[in-house]
């Protein structure tokens, strides 16, 4: 395992127990999409079905149980929890605009034509838009918490750091996948004006605000 792909995973494991902790502590997930948590979750449970027919390592197989565990933790948060605090009325992408285009991409492009595979694809093109729904909702409020602005970061960061994950096992181990490069190209950019938001507002002390 290179450091690219490790920072990556440290950072993703970053971001979910930032969001975790941060509506645990206040008792509210105010300024959480609950869809794009939903979309996360569905992204982790397409993905790591192959937790039922093989092993790779220990790191590997615990990692992945996290990541599911942690996902269903936020959700159930969300969504049950503290649903009192939720804010729906904000939460208003149509998430079927992703997934339903998502899933025949999946079918029509994929490294092999079986279920276990198709699903893998299926939650890396769904993974590089599951941001979407977050971003929309701090567009229609008009900004966004300190702390959610941190999980963002630290996702998008892990996402950047998985780009370089792919650049260098190509030239060291000459592994090449196209699908996951493109999904993780995409998924960056729509990173890109967060970032430097990130950078030039809230590393400052600034509150993000976007134009509503």
């Amino acid at each position: 395992m290179n450091i690219f792909r490790l920072t990556g995973d440290l950072s993703h494991l970053a971001a979910i127990i930032i969001l975790l902790l941060k509506i645990w502590k206040t008792r509210s997930c105010a300024g959480i999409s609950g869809k794009s948590q939903v979309l996360f979750a569905l992204v982790f449970t397409t993905r790591y079905l192959d937790l039922l027919t093989s092993f790779i390592s220990l790191y590997n197989t615990t990692m992945k149980i996290i990541y599911i565990g942690c996902a269903y933790a936020t959700v159930y948060l969300i969504y049950v929890k503290f649903k009192a605090t939720y804010d729906g009325n904000h939460d208003t992408f149509r998430v079927e605009f992703l997934v339903v285009p998502v899933g025949g991409l999946a079918f029509l492009v994929n490294h092999d034509f079986s279920p276990l595979e198709i699903l893998w694809t299926f939650s890396i093109y769904l993974e590089s838009v599951a941001i979407l729904p977050q971003l929309f909702m701090i567009s229609k409020t008009g900004e966004a918490e300190t702390i959610t602005t941190h999980y963002l970061f630290f996702l998008g960061l892990y996402r950047a750091l998985y780009l370089f994950n792919w650049i260098w096992r190509f030239y060291f181990e000459g592994f090449f996948d196209m699908i996951a490069i493109v999904a993780g190209v995409v998924q960056t950019i729509l990173y890109c004006d967060f970032f430097y938001l990130y950078v030039t507002k809230v590393l400052k002390g600034k509150k993000l605000s976007l134009p509503a």
